[in-house]
């Protein structure tokens, strides 16, 4: 197989809105650095998606040091003081995670409620944050849906574009699928579904689990639109996932085993591929 190396990466501080790419990044058990470790939550505590709000994904944050700048189109900036921990509130992911989340400054709260228009609290993971994923790998997880990492490729992302064209669509850019890597060099789309232990540089990932996705994909991370029915559509074509509940999928979830510094240009090495056959991951849920 060709080389492979990294050709993007990316940190999302707060879930569910704009990413951040990077040339490099520090990579720990739960990820990317700065990945996910910030999320906004409902008044009951459980949070927020772009599942219901795809106009989280115009908004933009950025890690700082210790601020965190908040911006949007025709909003004025904010930045607010990082508050590693503190005063403290429950919150709840899928009404299946019940933990902790530091709460942040009221200022922001106010500037996500006037953006979003509903009610919106910024929370950080505790110092003491813990929370286990699943999958062949499981690791660990900052507030991200379950698992550390997304990893996609290339060419993944051109031959789902090809069928979406050849049905009269627009081709879609690789951002609706939110990844923290993205691979270029692998020949055979979606390789990704096979690797079961990589390296990315010093970095060591193993798979957890295929990516299947919901309605995310089919927003406008540019504009917070909704724009479907694709990718969905097409993928459906070709990506059900009879072992996932039928569900498609794209990109796959995966595990930091041993962490360091990530750089964009970095090789990929497959040390371990996933045996022919059912996949592997379903059954450790």
């Amino acid at each position: 197989m060709s080389a492979a190396r990294v050709a993007a990466v990316t940190y999302y501080p707060v879930k569910g809105l704009a990413g951040v790419s990077v040339d490099r990044a520090e990579v720990g058990a739960n990820g990317l650095r700065h990945d996910r470790n910030f999320m906004l939550v409902e008044p009951d505590g459980s949070f927020l998606s772009q599942r219901s709000l795809p106009a989280m994904a115009a908004l933009h944050a950025e890690v700082l040091d210790d601020v965190l700048r908040l911006s949007a189109e025709g909003a004025p900036d904010l930045k607010i003081p990082i508050r590693y921990d503190g005063k403290r509130r429950d919150v709840s992911l899928f009404g299946k995670w019940f933990g902790q989340g530091v709460v942040q400054d009221a200022a922001a709260d106010e500037w996500f409620t006037e953006r979003l228009g509903k009610p919106a609290a910024l929370v950080r993971v505790t110092p003491e944050h813990e929370r286990p994923g699943w999958g062949v790998h499981g690791g660990q997880t900052g507030f991200a849906d379950a698992h550390a990492l997304l990893i996609t490729s290339l060419s993944s992302l051109d031959g789902l574009n090809e069928r979406i064209v050849e049905r009269g669509g627009d081709a879609i850019p690789m951002n609706r699928f939110r990844p923290n890597i993205v691979v270029a060099g692998w020949p055979e789309p979606h390789t990704e579904d096979k690797v079961l232990r990589m390296s990315a540089g010093v970095v060591e990932i193993g798979y957890a689990a295929r990516s299947i996705r919901c309605a995310v994909p089919t927003v406008d991370q540019a504009t917070g639109e909704k724009r479907g029915p694709e990718p969905t559509r097409t993928l459906a074509t070709y990506r059900r996932q009879p072992d996932y509940g039928g569900g498609v999928s794209f990109g796959m979830k995966a595990a930091v085993l041993a962490g360091g510094t990530l750089h964009v240009g970095d090789e990929i090495l497959v040390h371990d591929w996933i045996p022919d056959g059912p996949d592997p991951a379903p059954s450790t849920r």
